[in-house]
């Protein structure tokens, strides 16, 4: 990832260079070229330490600086080092600023210590200078949403900075009929798409022959197939290599070796990398390091570590020990694997990893408890050379998928975490594995002990966290490697190490004269379609605004945009939001302004509220946190921040009925255009509002008295509010003393209301003999027979939703009868069958609110003096005129009370002199503007 100086910042700019199609971010480390980042004069515990003592000074830059603790250096591809400041130079000599402005020329140009004294016009002529041997200018990207956004973006950056030209790299893309619907970003990023079939990713995006179908059809010279759907099937670079399209990532031999979890387990422990007990546990392979080749896994010998069916399955569990988790090795992104606490659940969640991955072979694996999920980034090339990029911890996740990064893995000691990138280097260069890839372990921080888990042979969603605190363009690597380049010749590695940016001179990787260190600290968050109130249950719809202020430090890229959406499907994560600082706590308090600025309204829940709930729990700011800390606070219902209660009984009502009011005024209006008259009771002004929330019913009556005023009434309390309707279905809410911008979603079950940036959920009246579907998705199969008897609680069927398997209970003991048979396709809301109740008496029934509205102690907003309580006074009784009457008993008293207060107001002398001073205050401001209109125009009317 490529940086240019922007007024006085450093940008991480994400593809093209002209007009919308620039997604830009910002990160605020100097220029690779003017050194490390200034000194901090204060130790951080959650980074990279800092190396000078608070006796250094920043203006006094020539001054010997005094070091602190000097760990010792790191070896084998470990890229955080730690020697004395001597070693660099540039560190010592060179002032650094935070904008960078120190290194901008007379010209506002950046400054280089390595300046680029030639130029390539085509990738052509790349090849040649930087010793490649294969030309790539097209690429198929075998993928949607933000996998291929990210792509395009991050190569044009590289392509624009190299050629000069974004477009010197042509993207084709696959489209589905869902992708055209939901209006994907991607599409409108790409040179050329070619439309494929829809429904699940094996007619599609998995299914590797289509791929090189279209992979010749289009003449491309390479296949990007990023994360998810094909990219870690072996099969999909095996049959591109035999028809000679390069494919840009690791070859089949070495992604068979490590990208299946199985083989991958065994070449570990063949290496002496721990791993944790599982039912291959102790299978070697017989390696001889001076052979030079690369290890494979015999089939017979993979076939040991795999359990064929539930029997034997769960007798590796009982040898292992429960819990223990069940894992598809083809698996991924949260799909197939499933936690089995006891052999009474085993059989069903072996069933369902069995559906979410059919075919996949399936292994039995010991549940770390109190685990970190660590990973170290690797890159490799065709050469032989590996190295490690950092590290990153996922430890926060969700039915086991990652929601929150960061790096670098500030968790682990340096000497632990050394170990951890030499056996990921070395596990690269036993397989001789090829481009960028992620080795992933289990980090026990109370006995600073690790095991492996697995290595992902792709590039990993959260891969910009490594980008930011290495500055290198990570997809732009893949590339460059694809076209045979070694890393020693890619200008951002050197630049990582200190080189002479375009040199050709090799680079001794496990032994440099300098040792990187990450940059800053950056935290990742995942935006998703998921409801967080609903154990993270994922959903689809459109989407009616997106609003991602950038700022500094923090950026973020969505694969959708304000008039697209999400089919059932895409990948429930729509977007990602990076944060830099300069410690972990600076980026976190980063990440926490922007996500509360984000606004997203749509058919689906977000888990942006949840996020930032997250984000300010003591045990995140303590960096307390495991890989079950998300999921016990799901068990426990911890909830996102929500709006006070009787604000969103009132937001919830003024929405209601507003909307109802409005109906039955166009209903009548469309009757009268057809010559038909409707009774006259059909035209209301008041309707009664009922909705369930937290388990308390409320029963609402809402007038509408003007365009914009409302009168609200429940349990004898009244309450007079102004709301605006907004053109975006909004509505503006004024209430004691404060607005209010709010918004409803009407869904089948409930009413979602936002206020700001917090969500609540009113309820409708349930039906608990109706049992619907709560999102869109497949029916895969009934859990008992139709007509059986299930009890509150109990599963009754299984739906896929966005590639995840979903239970659904009931909520009432009776007999389930189906309505849909295995395999449809349900919409929100469908019925999927109905409950007989074995006893509809007991079905618990809300309690019904007894409290009062709250009163206003703001004064009001329309003013006490005579004149202005006569303007108001005047405008309520107009409004009775025009129709906008209360019911009974309400409206003789107030039209009462009405009618006295104009009368005062009317025998009041002062009146016509207030109104008079109102009269010639207005008359003085526009001869004030006329004169200065005409004087403009340069005419003299005196």
């Amino acid at each position: 990832m490529s940086k240019e100086k922007k007024s006085g910042e450093v940008s991480f700019l994400l593809g093209d260079t002209n007009g919308d199609e620039v997604e830009e971010g910002t990160s605020p480390e100097d220029d690779p070229q003017s050194g490390p980042l200034e000194d901090h004069h204060e130790e951080r515990h959650d980074s990279v330490p800092s190396m000078i003592s608070a006796s250094s000074s920043r203006e006094d830059s020539s001054q010997e600086p005094k070091l602190k603790n000097q760990p010792s250096d790191f070896s084998h591809g470990k890229q955080i080092g730690h020697r004395g400041l001597n070693s660099y130079p540039m560190l010592l000599h060179a002032k650094h600023s935070m904008s960078g402005a120190s290194n901008l020329d007379s010209r506002g140009r950046r400054m280089s210590y390595h300046p680029k004294d030639f130029s390539v016009a085509t990738p052509e002529e790349f090849v040649k200078r930087f010793g490649g041997k294969s030309v790539i200018n097209k690429v198929l990207i075998a993928n949607n949403g933000i996998a291929a956004v990210k792509c395009m973006r991050s190569v044009r950056r590289w392509a624009y900075e190299m050629f000069r030209n974004e477009r010197a790299i042509r993207f084709v893309v696959m489209v589905t009929p869902e992708d055209l619907k939901a209006n994907a970003e991607y599409i409108r990023l790409a040179d050329q798409y070619v439309p494929v079939q829809g429904g699940t990713n094996n007619n599609n995006y998995a299914n590797v022959e289509l791929i090189l179908d279209i992979a010749k059809r289009t003449q491309v010279q390479a296949v990007w197939a990023g994360w998810g759907h094909a990219s870690e099937n072996p099969k999909l670079p095996e049959l591109l290599h035999k028809n000679g399209i390069i494919f840009i990532g690791p070859p089949e031999g070495a992604m068979w070796a490590l990208g299946d979890k199985i083989a991958s387990s065994i070449v570990a422990q063949t290496a002496g990398v721990p791993t944790m007990p599982w039912s291959g546990s102790g299978l070697t392979l017989k390696y001889n390091k001076e052979d030079n080749k690369p290890l494979s896994v015999p089939s017979d010998l993979y076939r040991k570590g795999c359990v064929e069916d539930v029997d034997e399955g769960l007798k590796s569990a009982n040898k292992i020990g429960f819990p223990v988790m069940i894992k598809a090795s083809e698996g991924g992104g949260g799909k197939g694997i499933r936690k089995a606490e006891n052999a009474d659940d085993f059989p069903n969640l072996f069933r369902q990893v069995q559906a979410e991955v059919p075919g996949s072979p399936i292994f039995i694996m010991k549940l770390a408890t109190h685990a970190r999920h660590l990973e170290v980034q690797i890159l490799a090339d065709n050469y032989g050379n590996a190295i490690s990029l950092f590290g990153r911890d996922c430890s926060i996740q969700r039915r086991h998928q990652k929601i929150i990064e960061e790096a670098p893995a500030s968790v682990a000691t340096s000497v632990v975490f050394d170990k951890m990138e030499q056996a990921a280097v070395t596990l690269a260069k036993m397989v001789c594995y090829v481009s960028a890839g992620t080795v992933e372990y289990l980090y026990n921080e109370e006995t600073e002990t690790f095991h492996f888990l697995e290595l992902n042979p792709r590039l990993q969603v959260e891969h910009p966290c490594t980008e930011m605190v290495a500055d290198i363009n990570l997809p732009a690597a893949q590339l460059q490697i694809a076209m045979g380049l070694p890393l020693y010749r890619l200008k951002d590695i050197r630049q990582l190490y200190d080189v002479d940016t375009w040199g050709d001179t090799p680079i001794d990787f496990s032994n440099p004269s300098m040792h990187p260190r990450p940059r800053g600290h950056v935290i990742a968050a995942r935006i998703t379609s998921e409801n967080p109130d609903e154990g993270f249950k994922p959903s689809s719809g459109t989407v009616q605004e997106l609003n991602f202020r950038s700022s500094k430090n923090v950026w973020g890229y969505f694969s959708v945009a304000a008039t697209g959406g999400l089919h059932e499907y895409a990948d429930s994560q729509f977007g990602h939001c990076f944060s830099w600082g300069e410690d972990r706590e600076d980026a976190r308090e980063n990440l926490v302004v922007a996500l509360k600025e984000l606004s997203i309204r749509g058919d689906f829940r977000t888990t942006v509220e949840y996020l930032i709930k997250l984000f300010e729990t003591e045990e995140y700011q303590n960096n307390k946190i495991t890989t079950g800390w998300l999921d016990k606070l799901i068990s426990e219902n911890v909830q996102a921040e929500k709006p006070d209660v009787m604000l969103g009984v009132i937001s919830g009502a003024l929405h209601i009925g507003d909307y109802q009011i409005q109906d039955c005024f166009q209903t009548f209006q469309a009757s009268l255009e057809r010559g038909q008259i409707l009774p006259a009771n059909s035209l209301k002004n008041h309707v009664d509002v009922e909705f369930i929330s937290e388990g308390i019913k409320y029963n609402v009556k809402v007038v509408k008295t003007g365009p914009n005023n409302y009168f609200i009434c429940m349990n004898g309390s009244i309450l007079e509010v102004e709301a605006h309707r907004l053109s975006d279905g909004g509505l503006l809410i004024s209430f004691d003393g404060a607005s209010y911008t709010t918004y409803m979603k009407d869904q089948v079950s409930s009413y979602r209301i936002t206020i700001g940036n917090k969500t609540c959920v009113l309820h409708k009246e349930n039906d608990p003999t109706k049992l619907r579907s709560p999102s869109a998705g497949k029916l895969l199969n009934y859990m008992i027979d139709d007509g059986g008897h299930v009890f509150a609680g109990d599963v009754y069927a299984e739906i896929e939703v966005m590639k995840m398997v979903m239970e659904l209970r009931v909520t009432e003991n009776g007999c389930v009868h189906y309505v849909k048979r295995p395999g449809a396709v349900l919409d929100g809301g469908s019925v999927v069958a109905h409950l007989d109740l074995d006893d509809p008496s007991r079905v618990q029934q809300a309690q019904s609110f007894t409290g009062t509205l709250p009163q206003p102690q703001a004064p009001p907003t329309h003013g006490e003096k005579l004149h202005q309580l006569f303007q108001s006074t005047r405008a309520e009784l107009e409004n009775i005129l025009a129709g906008y009457s209360l019911p009974e008993p309400y409206f003789r008293p107030k039209l009462q009370e009405s009618i006295e207060r104009l009368m005062k107001c009317l025998r009041d002398p002062a009146l016509p002199l207030l109104e008079l001073q109102v009269y010639n205050y207005i008359c003085a401001a526009f001869k004030s503007f006329l004169i200065s209109a005409l004087s403009q125009s340069n005419i003299n009317f005196y």
